[in-house]
């Protein structure tokens, strides 16, 4: 059963409310002073709390602001008893976390009504919270399998490593990179519209689809036959609306080219030891917003002395201190800078950022690091 407690210094209110509550069948505890009521209720956790306005060591106002900051308090439903009516001290109740008042003369069928009213909304938040926890796991549980279908870090021949930041539990960025020949890297990174599980679900149908080569009678070395395949799957409608960019790659170790196409995607980035940055981009609308469309795949040559980064927008779209984005432009001065000394790692990448905006990361994030030699 649900407790009550009164809050009150005055014996014969405490003796009248905790008859009327009680004979309703209610269980009822009370406290004396504000001090008392606030050790009571950490002990017993009330799910309704009547307090009286003026008490000595503690008065409402103040009992019901530390309640309202425990966040094993804080559900409870707090009714201020005062005999004032002025309009600013109602205000000032509410700012504290009042949930609502009962005036002096106390109307014995208004406290009922209040009260019965304060437990069903109790019941109702302790309802949403038992639901957002449930739904919170379940999230933390698709999270956890989504990290866990990432590719882990590649040593030989190419150095490969990786971080994914998404923004709430779940995001729309994904990648993967595995070889398809002795001598074929296939890399890619995609970006699906939105946020959360609506982003995370086609992007990783996507991860699975490339993985598991479900598009019949394409070449998965063409960068342009894949995204076409990809282009036509995945079109936009009103029961899936997203849309998704994406930057694909193919790497021939032997020959040290690069064969790659994009589609609405940030250009991958090839960083020299000379600190030169080179964008890496095909002409291409994000997949599914005409099936028509046809995408090109363009060629370049890979120098041992090279870096590729390939990521999504999330990484370059964060405000700095002026409230101006960094913007790709910036992210580029960021690699020249720290490509100035040897080997950079992500880690070196990210804090670099940070150091450059006063609210970190607010879109999801994928960063690929790809050492050549």
């Amino acid at each position: 059963m649900m407790q009550i407690l009164i809050i009150d210094d005055d014996p014969i209110t405490r003796l009248l409310l905790c008859r009327t509550l009680e004979k309703q069948g209610y269980q009822v505890a009370v406290a004396v002073n504000g001090q008392d009521g606030l050790e009571t209720a950490q002990e017993i956790q009330p799910a309704l709390i009547i307090c009286d306005w003026m008490m000595p060591l503690l008065d409402g106002i103040e009992v019901c602001q530390q309640l309202k900051s425990n966040a094993h308090l804080s559900a409870t439903f707090f009714i201020l008893l005062t005999s004032r009516s002025d309009l600013d001290d109602r205000i000032a109740g509410l700012n504290a976390g009042a949930d609502e008042f009962l005036t002096k003369p106390i109307d014995m069928s208004e406290l009922q009504a209040r009260v019965r009213a304060g437990l069903r909304l109790h019941r109702l938040n302790l309802d949403l919270r038992e639901q957002k926890q449930m739904l919170e796991a379940e999230l933390a549980e698709a999270a956890q399998y989504v990290r866990s279908i990432l590719p882990p870090p590649l040593q030989s021949p190419i150095q490969i490593q990786s971080r994914f930041i998404p923004s709430r539990q779940l995001g729309g960025d994904c990648f993967d990179y595995y070889w398809l020949t002795p001598d074929t890297l296939i890399v890619y990174l995609l970006d699906v519209s939105g946020h959360g599980l609506g982003a995370a679900l086609p992007s990783v149908s996507i991860l699975n689809m490339l993985r598991s080569q479900a598009f019949p009678g394409i070449n998965y070395q063409q960068p342009h036959e894949v995204l076409q395949a990809l282009n036509h799957r995945f079109t936009i409608s009103p029961e899936t609306p997203k849309y998704l960019t994406i930057w694909y790659g193919v790497y021939h170790h032997s020959r040290q080219e690069l064969v790659y196409a994009s589609a609405g995607h940030p250009p991958a980035l090839l960083v020299s030891n000379t600190d030169a940055v080179q964008p890496l981009k095909t002409p291409g609308l994000p997949l599914g917003l005409f099936t028509e469309f046809s995408y090109q795949s363009q060629t370049c040559k890979i120098g041992l002395d090279q870096t590729l980064y390939i990521f999504s927008d999330g990484i370059y779209e964060v405000n700095q201190p002026n409230q101006e984005l960094l913007g790709l432009e910036g992210f580029s001065q960021i690699l020249r800078t720290l490509h100035q000394r040897p080997s950079p790692s992500i880690d070196d990448i990210l804090a670099q950022i940070q150091q450059c905006t006063n609210q970190g990361f607010t879109d999801d994030l994928a960063l690929l690091q790809l050492v050549f030699g």
